[in-house]
C-alpha cells in the first residue's frame, strides 16, 4: 500500500495557491486541478460517491461496516498560502537526516540552519521532505490530504477492521479564511470531524483565537506645506498617533501562548487619506471584547481631537474560539489523546495562535478540533515535513476511528 508521503509528493507539485483578492469560490481555478485528481483517486480506491462541486469542495463517504458507530469527518484544505510561491514546487528528500544545517539550494546559497530552527535536531535519523529554497512545500495542507487518503485506502484494503461511516472533505481557500464559506454541514453528515491541518507531531488543538478585523480610514486635509499652519491635517501622522494609543506590548512580537494582540497588518497613505488594517486576536472572550472596545475608543478619541469623521472604523468579527463548542463533546479530543498514546506519540494539547476551518465549522454545528500533519515552518521556503511523522498521523487517525467502532 502506498504511504502518505508518496501521495503527498504527487500533490505537492500541483500549484493550488489561493488569492485573497479574488471574489470567486474557489479563489483560483488551479485548485480544481488537485480536486479533480483527488476525486479520481477516491473513486479508484472505492469511494463511489466521490465528487467535486462547483465551488471546489471535494466530498466522499467510506461506508462503515458496523452499526451505531459515530459518523466521523476528516477534513483538509486544497489551497496553499498566497504568502509565497507555490509554482514549480520541487520537493527534496533527505534520508537519515544528520541533524545539521540543510542546504536547500546550493546555487542560491539558501540554507536552513539549526541555529534558526533548533527543533531540527529532534529529527536526526528521520527522513525529511524540504523545498528547494525557491517555493513553499505545500505540506499545509496537502500533507493532511495525503494522510486522509491513506487512511481511506487502509480501511478499504482491510475490510476486517471495524469502523463507522467516514466522511471526507477537501476544501478550497482555507488560507484566505474562506474555507468554510460554502461548506454544507448538513450534506456532509458527520457527527463531528477533525481537520488534519496541524503542525508538529503530537499536536491536538481545540482552542483558537477569537478573531476580528479593524479597517480604518483616516481623512486628512492637504495644504501646501508652505502655508499649512493650523490648516493641514496629516492623515499619516494621525494614523501613527492612533496606533500609539494601543498597548505597546500587545502586538505579535511580544506575545505568546494565550496572550492576545493587535496586529497592524497594512498601513498605506498620503496626507489626504491613510488606510490602516488591523487584526485583533484573543483566546479569552472577555479580553477579546475589551480589545474591540479599546480600538473603538481610540478612534473616537481621535475624532474628538481632530474633528468628527476624521477617522472611520469598520470592525468585523472573523471567527470565534471553538473551545466553547468542543468542551460539551470533549470525548472527541480525549479519543485523539488516547489514540496517540496507543500508537506511541506523545500528545501535545495546545491552543492555536490562529484559526482553522474547524473553528467556523464548530459554530456551524460540526465540532471540529485539529490534528497534526507532521509538518512545520509553513508558508515559506523553509517548510519541511517528516515522513515518520506523517506515518504517525495516519496511525493516529486510524486509531481514533477504530475507537468509535467498539
Amino acid at each position: 500500500m502506498e504511504r502518505a508521503y508518496e501521495k503527498f509528493l504527487r500533490y505537492a507539485v500541483i500549484n493550488t495557491k489561493s488569492d485573497e483578492d479574488s471574489e470567486t469560490t474557489p479563489s483560483t481555478m488551479t485548485q480544481f486541478d488537485l480536486a479533480n485528481v483527488l476525486v479520481e483517486e477516491l473513486k479508484v480506491i472505492g469511494i463511489e460517491d466521490a465528487h467535486v462541486d462547483e465551488n471546489c469542495y471535494v466530498m466522499g463517504t467510506l461506508k462503515g461496516n458496523v452499526e451505531n458507530a459515530a459518523v466521523i469527518g476528516l477534513i483538509a484544505h486544497l489551497d496553499t498560502s498566497p504568502d509565497f510561491s507555490g509554482e514549480n514546487v520541487k520537493p527534496k528528500i533527505i534520508k537519515n537526516y544528520d541533524g545539521k544545517d540543510i542546504v536547500l539550494n546550493k546555487e542560491l546559497d539558501i540554507m536552513m540552519r539549526v541555529s534558526d530552527f533548533p527543533y531540527l535536531a529532534d529529527y536526526k535519523g528521520q527522513t525529511l521532505i524540504t523545498t528547494d529554497g525557491t517555493t513553499l512545500l505545500g505540506a499545509d495542507d496537502k500533507a493532511g490530504i495525503a494522510e486522509i487518503m491513506t487512511v481511506a485506502e487502509y480501511f478499504i484494503k482491510h475490510p476486517e477492521i471495524k469502523h463507522g461511516d467516514i466522511k471526507i472533505c477537501f476544501t478550497p481557500d482555507e488560507e484566505i479564511g474562506n474555507g468554510a464559506d460554502k461548506f454544507d454541514v448538513e450534506k456532509f453528515g458527520a457527527d463531528f470531524a477533525y481537520t488534519i491541518d496541524g503542525s508538529f507531531i503530537g499536536e491536538i488543538e481545540y482552542e483558537n483565537f477569537n478573531a476580528a478585523s479593524a479597517s480604518i480610514k483616516v481623512h486628512g486635509v492637504n495644504i501646501h506645506p508652505g502655508s499649512a499652519k493650523l490648516k493641514m491635517k496629516n492623515a499619516m501622522l494621525i494614523g501613527m498617533e492612533l496606533n500609539a494609543l494601543l498597548p505597546i506590548f500587545e502586538i505579535p512580537q511580544y506575545t505568546e501562548g494565550y496572550e492576545g494582540f493587535f496586529h497592524l497588518d497594512e498601513f498605506t497613505g498620503t496626507v489626504e487619506l491613510t488606510k490602516m488594517e488591523y487584526i485583533i486576536r484573543d483566546h479569552d472572550m472577555g479580553k477579546f471584547l475589551n480589545k474591540k472596545v479599546l480600538i473603538e475608543k481610540a478612534c473616537q478619541f481621535m475624532n474628538d481631537k481632530y474633528g468628527e469623521d476624521t477617522v472611520e472604523l469598520v470592525l468585523t468579527d472573523s471567527y470565534f474560539n471553538m473551545k466553547e463548542k468542543i468542551v460539551p463533546v470533549m470525548h472527541i479530543v480525549d479519543s485523539v489523546v488516547k489514540a496517540m498514546e496507543t500508537v506511541g506519540v506523545k500528545p501535545i494539547v495546545k491552543a492555536i495562535r490562529g484559526g482553522t476551518d474547524g473553528a467556523r465549522l464548530s459554530f456551524m454545528g460540526l465540532p471540529t478540533p485539529n490534528i497534526f500533519t507532521g509538518g512545520f515552518n509553513f508558508h515559506g521556503k523553509f517548510e519541511t515535513i517528516s515522513i515518520e511523522s506523517m506515518d504517525k498521523a495516519v496511525e493516529t487517525i486510524i486509531a481514533v476511528i477504530r475507537s468509535y467502532a467498539k
